[in-house]
């Protein structure tokens, strides 16, 4: 059974279920069934659970609050309306994750708008959670000297970001600021895990070449 409209992503949901104390949480797949016979509560619970890292990743590709709202509504609205062709094998979160990553592509693509922030999520409810979301770029291997510390150069950063194809900046969202393990980020691209990690080394490498200008300032200022 498919819904004609699912629940508004950016309304409060006051009638999500809540788990009785000490209750195991309710699988997603279990919820997708649920869902699929009608149970609006499920769906409830389906974007309850997901509206924000849905909004999360899709404001770091586009920039724009408003407009990440209403791509992810619209996210939504296209998930729920086509939750039957879900394939329980694979996770739920990458099966969103995958329709919400290719609308903003298209998005991107259409008004080739290229603008992202480095910073926390705008819905991190702490300054903890702020710190666990920034984006950080450096490569391991790197001397102190070499890494790019995206407190300093933010701006400069998110500038370098904007150049980056679409395709590196969907790995480098989900990895460092999702911390979607690299298989996940493969179902998501539907992309081999060999060829994400060349998409993030490549990402790296490009940000830290657009950035050379800064550490060489850097140095001469030393």
């Amino acid at each position: 059974m498919k819904r004609e409209r699912p629940p508004d992503a950016r309304a409060s949901v006051p009638g999500s279920p809540r788990q009785p104390a000490g209750a195991e949480p309710v699988d997603d797949r279990q919820l997708v069934e649920r869902a699929l016979k009608g149970d609006e509560a499920a769906y409830r619970e389906l974007l309850e659970r997901f509206r924000r890292p849905v909004f999360s990743l899709i404001y770091r590709m586009i920039g724009d609050r408003e407009l990440a709202e209403d791509l992810a509504q619209e996210s939504f609205v296209k998930a729920f309306n086509n939750l039957d062709s879900y394939n329980p094998r694979y996770r739920f979160s990458s099966w969103l994750f995958k329709i919400a990553n290719n609308h903003a592509i298209d998005h991107l693509r259409r008004a080739r708008l290229a603008t992202v922030s480095i910073h926390g999520s705008p819905h991190a409810v702490d300054a903890e959670r702020e710190e666990e979301t920034r984006i950080v770029l450096e490569a391991r291997d790197e001397s102190p000297e070499q890494e790019i510390m995206a407190l300093e150069l933010g701006a400069e950063i998110e500038q370098a970001i904007t150049q980056l194809r679409p395709e590196y900046r969907t790995a480098v969202i989900l990895r460092h600021v999702e911390s979607r393990p690299y298989e996940e980020i493969a179902e998501i691209m539907e992309i081999p895990v060999g060829t994400v990690k060349t998409f993030l080394h490549r990402a790296r490498a490009e940000l830290r070449e657009a950035l050379a200008h800064l550490r060489e300032e850097k140095r001469a200022e030393d």
